[in-house]
């Protein structure tokens, strides 16, 4: 595999941005791991990170490397600040960065499939909600959505009587932050109209741990989808909101991606 970490200037920002990509390589001598790759365009994975934590996170928490060194994918990782992935009230335009700026800057960089079928979307905690956000906002271009003990019901947290939760909903919200429920950023709503207009959704797959404070969110995202009879492929199971967790997860995401055979 090929490690690069990019920074560039972001127009949609206003200022400097960073992601780390890592990029197939076909070999037999790199010791402990199976190199694969076609001539590209590559597929790729947009992977996110959570609230806490920027585009190195994935790469030091886990071997998503490693996990992916057989599989001939790309795998992009941004730097998304603590903006819920949108474009924020008082703040950069991370919406816009990530669902258009973003995938035209990487592919101009490096040679990466704009095939729907090649691409797919996937994030923890606030990057959960993230990848559900821009995959159900542009169904057209992924094959595949996932979230990783995602905030999945975002109406609801907003409401959270917490002086440090208000201020950052209002920072990314604005005034509206208080009732999100049938805002744009409401995965639910997204869901309904969804339905209504008989979308082509991508494949969806969500899981959370038993014993992480977001498994409510997760079970309320999946009743929905099967109220709708929206097809998810839902996983609870044992675990917390940690990188333990995911790090086993994303094995089985990657497992579970629709990805085209060579």
């Amino acid at each position: 595999m090929a490690f690069i970490q990019c920074d560039f200037f972001s127009e949609a920002l206003g200022l400097s941005c960073s992601m780390n990509v890592i990029l197939p390589q076909a070999t037999r001598q790199q010791i402990g791991m199976k190199g694969a790759a076609g001539i590209g365009p590559h597929p790729v994975l947009w992977l996110l990170h959570g609230a806490s934590d920027d585009h190195t996170i994935w790469m030091r928490r886990t071997s998503i490397e490693r996990y992916v060194s057989g599989l001939g994918i790309a795998v992009v990782m941004p730097a998304a600040n603590v903006s819920f992935y949108q474009n924020m009230a008082s703040g950069p335009q991370y919406g816009t960065f990530i669902s258009e700026e973003l995938p035209a800057i990487a592919r101009s960089f490096f040679p990466l499939s704009d095939k729907r079928e090649d691409n797919f979307i996937a994030g923890l905690s606030m990057g959960g909600y993230g990848a559900m956000h821009v995959g159900l906002s542009h169904p057209e271009r992924f094959a595949a959505v996932v979230s990783l003990s995602g905030v999945l019901d975002i109406a609801d947290i907003a409401k959270e009587d917490d002086p440090g939760r208000q201020n950052w909903m209002r920072t990314v919200f604005g005034e509206e932050y208080p009732d999100l429920k049938g805002h744009p950023a409401d995965l639910l709503s997204k869901l309904e109209n969804h339905k209504a207009t008989g979308t082509d959704l991508p494949k969806l797959f969500a899981c959370c741990g038993r014993e992480d404070f977001l498994i409510e969110h997760n079970r309320t995202f999946n009743r929905k989808c099967a109220e709708l009879g929206i097809p998810l492929e839902y996983i609870e199971n044992e675990g917390s909101h940690e990188w333990g967790y995911w790090d086993v997860m994303i094995q089985d995401v990657l497992k579970w991606l629709p990805l085209q055979k060579a």
